[in-house]
């Protein structure tokens, strides 16, 4: 007879479970696949993927879309030099095009059909640019979207941005396709990525500090004593945004009242993190 001990109970009350019960609920699901993860049945990645796709059928657009003031858009009074230089300095490659207002959405544009122009204009060199002939239709979606059904519709139809919109008609931002997908596999971060559990303001010097792009200006100007006004925008990078004019890149500076800011952390389609140091105030 085998002398070996039987194995841990404890272990195999855990095995039991993932191959046995049946989970009655999201949360208990969770907790199978946490379990096996720990016992090295899948890997912390795979597991943090099934989480996020799980994680989708709870969040709607205005949970994770680009926030209207953060928009970078294309007015359709812009030549083609200014559309052009918009296209290089934001490294986007969809813009919604707008007529009167951000609320007159009049279709979307791509980086790449406006080289089809260039190849045009090579072929005849008086050809003249029309912005309405490159336009393709927006899709338009209500707040309360939710992302898995957002997601089989972006695969089904093709389409890569969706302009949301609140109960009103007006334009609340856009979500994009990445935006969706970044939910089940988690976006890159970089050195300079604060975790969210952290403050919105975090000081990392004498006269230094870290400040996420969302952190709301009441609450920016309680903590650095400052005026900033909060009548257009909601969040320190929607100002940021009107005083770049662009979308920023990573080193990028500027300064508003007396106030450097320096972008230290940016994707594609929004500010992330800034820098911000105080700053004398030039005397006249």
């Amino acid at each position: 007879m085998s002398s070996d001990k039987p194995p841990s109970r404890n272990w195999f009350d855990k095995i039991t479970q993932i191959f046995q019960d049946t989970p009655q609920d999201r949360e208990q699901l969770v907790e199978v696949l946490k379990t096996a993860e720990e016992n090295t049945l899948i890997n912390p990645e795979l597991l943090s993927m099934m989480v996020g796709v799980m994680h989708i059928s709870e969040l709607q657009a205005r949970d994770i879309m680009i926030p209207r003031p953060e928009m970078v858009v294309i007015d359709d009074e812009m030549a083609y030099s200014e559309i052009l230089q918009s296209v290089v300095n934001s490294r986007h490659s969809r813009f919604p095009v707008i007529g009167d207002n951000r609320d007159d959405i009049e279709g979307i544009i791509l980086a790449k059909d406006l080289l089809r122009f260039v190849a045009e204009r090579d072929a005849d060199p008086d050809c003249k640019f029309t912005l309405k002939d490159y336009l393709r239709p927006a899709v338009i979606i209500p707040e309360s979207k939710r992302l898995d059904t957002l997601l089989k519709e972006f695969r089904a139809n093709r389409n890569h941005m969706a302009i949301v919109v609140d109960e009103y008609g007006g334009v609340a931002g856009l979500v994009t396709i990445e935006d969706v997908l970044e939910q089940i596999v988690g976006e890159i971060e970089d050195e300079y990525d604060i975790d969210d559990d952290d403050d919105n303001i975090h000081q990392i010097a004498d006269n230094s500090f870290n400040v996420k792009a969302r952190t709301e200006i009441e609450e920016f100007n309680d903590y650095f004593k400052s005026s900033l006004s909060n009548d257009e925008y909601d969040t320190i990078g929607g100002i940021l945004m009107q005083a770049f004019g662009h979308m920023p890149a990573r080193g990028e500076s500027a300064i508003i009242s007396d106030l450097k800011f320096e972008v230290v952390s940016a994707d594609t389609r929004r500010i992330k993190l800034l820098r911000v140091k105080k700053v004398k105030k030039l005397v006249e």
